[in-house]
């Protein structure tokens, strides 16, 4: 049963709970991993839209180094995105149960390298800074990017403007007053948007509680560890059963050379 509910969050079958239950865990983790990229470099590295709007400010002002760097950290997670578009497209063409969960062991990976940066970040700061920061505005692109595609842009997991913007509209119809005579110009609230993006945003809210204490208390390699298992948990069925398929078809075709 665990193994079918895991295969079930992170495999290529998908139905709107699983997408749902995937984008909670993922909304946990990009918020651990925005607030230890907060410890690590002072700043958030999913927010595109602060970003975009500071080096727009320090090109105008002249500190070209500055704007260049946001390029980077744009392209950067841009290239995330990219990626992970990639990858599903390849899996799906050729009918991978892994077509998402390959995404979440790059993931994984990815941030067991962010353990390491973010552990000798402190001595080595020129280096590993500006590393970091492309890395992690990689990873919250990959990530986000992969819940996009599995809930056909529904779900959104490393940043909570739009869904903050979603919760403001739903609440404004739930204010709205509808005049009873005009029944073909009633305003109806989406209680399923509305209770969705709420969860989402809380489980964002609780990972970076939850990352900030962990990062400050237990360091960079332990928590990027934890959040690398969860993730590597999540995509293990789905990829371990494509390994097997692949393997028996090599063993098969090995013995018919023969």
């Amino acid at each position: 049963m665990p193994l079918h509910y895991l295969s079930r969050l992170s495999g290529s079958a998908r139905d709107t709970q699983a997408n749902l239950q995937l984008g909670c865990v993922l909304a946990l983790v990009a918020g651990a991993v925005n607030a230890g990229g907060f410890l690590a470099i002072g700043g958030y590295t999913s927010h595109m839209t602060g970003i975009v709007s500071g080096m727009a400010d320090d090109l105008a002002l002249g500190n070209i180094t500055v704007a260049l760097a946001a390029l980077g950290a744009w392209l950067a997670f841009v290239s995330g995105a990219a990626v992970t578009a990639i990858m599903v497209n390849w899996g799906k063409r050729r009918r991978l149960h892994s077509q998402f969960a390959a995404s979440l062991l790059l993931e994984a990976a990815l941030l067991l390298l962010f353990g390491l940066t973010g552990n000798y970040l402190a001595t080595m700061p020129d280096v590993l800074g500006p590393v970091t920061i492309l890395l992690l505005c990689f990873v919250m692109g990959l990530q986000n990017a992969i819940i996009t595609k599995i809930s056909g842009a529904v779900i959104r997991t490393t940043h909570v403007t739009g869904l903050s913007t979603d919760i403001g509209i739903e609440l404004g119809k739930m204010a709205y007053y509808n005049r009873r005579h005009l029944p073909d110009r009633m305003v109806k609230v989406n209680r399923g948007k509305l209770r969705t993006h709420s969860l989402l945003i809380a489980c964002f809210f609780i990972g970076g509680v939850s990352g900030a204490l962990a990062f400050k208390h237990i360091g960079f390699p332990a928590a990027t560890i934890l959040l690398a298992g969860v993730l590597t948990l999540l995509s293990g069925v789905p990829v371990l059963r494509d390994l097997r398929l692949l393997w028996r078809f090599y063993r098969r075709r090995l013995h018919t050379q023969r």
